[in-house]
């Protein structure tokens, strides 16, 4: 006599509606952040590594804004690409520097109907390509880096930015930006920590976009890639210092960092699809090697999975109107 299987779980995969009845995990386009950048030139600038992305100028950048609105995706992360940099990054806290001007565009441009967001980083405004300012050895100076950030976090916030990317990786960061904004009376200011970054290969594409002078490499700084337990203490103690949402960058090769910090975090957890992670996709399919549609998908919901709330993700608008098309498709709205 067979022995037939008493578990059948292939029952709850036998039909596309059937799939999202049960499914644990779903996409929402208020979930997705879009990354921009903005250039002081007077054109839009393609960037080679990263298909389909480009630098924006102040010109342009409103309708990317509005498409990003209309799209219902949650926030743009703008980052400013300078034509003149020096040793201390002045252009990123003058109110006239290209990113705090993006800001201002961005923000009468969304209207309120999406979170204007900011990279608060040196590495594009210093001329030797580093996250902070040097002391005499040529070595990042973390202290002296932490007065910069707190001078860049006020410019930012003046500008109009409701959240603020702290990327740069330097101890104490949280706690020096959180007490200059409210010395400031700046108590409504987000503060997202890009907790466990790691000093990766993925971010090469990135490098291109924002035109770095980076000589070296910043491992004094972000963490060691062989180091797990580093990055939920590093989110541990962001989180200590104010942040109000932590994250996990390069997101898919450190799924495992993010499901950790999200099991733990009482705040909101994101993560960042580098470029890194987009350009292999975009090459792999261009080479025919896998569907370019599906590993999208597949690749931002393995994120969410690893319990990732919100993704910073180049592909943000393009996920959005998938999103939406398919929920037409049902005769329901996108969820929000």
């Amino acid at each position: 006599m067979s022995t037939f299987p008493t578990h059948r779980p292939r029952r709850l995969r036998q039909s596309p509606a059937m799939r999202r009845l049960v499914a644990e995990h779903t996409l929402s386009a208020s979930a997705l952040v879009l990354p921009v950048f903005v250039t002081e030139r007077d054109e839009p600038q393609q960037i080679a590594s990263i298909p389909g992305v480009r630098q924006e100028t102040l010109a342009t950048l409103p309708a990317v804004v509005q498409a990003a609105a209309d799209a219902g995706i949650g926030g743009i992360m703008l980052f400013g690409v300078p034509l003149h940099r020096d040793a201390v990054g002045s252009g990123a806290t003058r109110p006239d520097g290209i990113l705090n001007r993006a800001i201002r565009v961005a923000a009468d441009a969304s209207a309120g109907r999406l979170t204007v967001q900011a990279d608060l980083c040196l590495d594009e405004f210093t001329d030797h390509g580093h996250c902070g300012v040097l002391d005499g050895r040529g070595a990042v100076d973390n202290d002296a880096t932490l007065e910069r950030y707190a001078a860049m976090a006020i410019a930012q916030a003046d500008a109009g930015a409701q959240i603020l990317g702290l990327s740069g990786m330097m101890d104490g960061q949280v706690a020096a930006v959180r007490g200059a904004l409210d010395a400031a009376g700046r108590t409504d200011v987000v503060l997202l920590a890009y907790s466990a970054k790691y000093a990766s290969a993925f971010y090469g594409p990135f490098r291109d976009a924002v035109e770095s002078t980076l000589v070296g490499d910043r491992t004094t700084y972000q963490l060691d890639p062989a180091n797990a337990r580093e990055g939920v203490l590093e989110a541990d103690l962001d989180i200590r210092e104010g942040a109000d949402i932590v994250m996990v960058k390069p997101a898919g090769p450190y799924l495992d960092v993010l499901a950790a910090v999200a099991q733990r975090s009482p705040v909101p957890v994101w993560a960042y699809q580098v470029s890194g992670e987009y350009a292999m996709i975009e090459a792999a399919a261009a080479a025919g090697a896998i569907d370019r549609d599906r590993a999208i998908m597949e690749s931002v919901l393995g994120i969410r999975r690893a319990g990732a709330a919100a993704i910073l993700t180049y592909w943000a608008l393009e996920i959005a109107a998938r999103l939406r098309e398919g929920a037409r498709a049902l005769g329901t709205e996108v969820q929000a």
